[in-house]
């Protein structure tokens, strides 16, 4: 790119194609090495007595959130208790970083396509 003519050189564009190939590597390999660390070091509760969502008082505790904010404080308590778990949370990071690197590998291909 030259002061007099704005636009990018040809030769840039397959440089910024292949650093959005590595970033997208690089995205990929630390998050799934993340969602393995989440994993393997999650715990679960010990001591299933103290546990709220125990057999014996489930359905009343669901039944009193149903009442006090309805289906949809239902649904996010739901929805907290399954994020709770180390294998959803691992799920989730896996998908975000599969979704971010495919972004890369998208865009990468893209500017490769137009280089063309």
């Amino acid at each position: 790119m030259t002061a007099n003519n704005p636009t990018p050189s040809q030769g840039s564009a397959p440089k910024a194609g292949a650093r959005l190939r590595a970033i997208g590597v690089l995205v990929l390999l630390v998050g799934l090495g993340v969602a393995c660390l989440v994993y393997w070091r999650g715990t679960r509760p010990e001591d299933l007595s103290v546990d709220v969502n125990n057999p014996d008082n489930s359905k009343i505790v669901q039944r009193n959130i149903e009442m006090n904010v309805g289906k949809a404080g239902l649904f996010m308590s739901d929805l907290m208790d399954d994020l709770k778990d180390p294998a959803n949370q691992a799920a989730g990071i896996a998908v975000v970083a599969i979704l971010v690197a495919a972004g890369c590998f998208y865009i990468a291909r893209l500017q490769a396509r137009d280089v063309d």
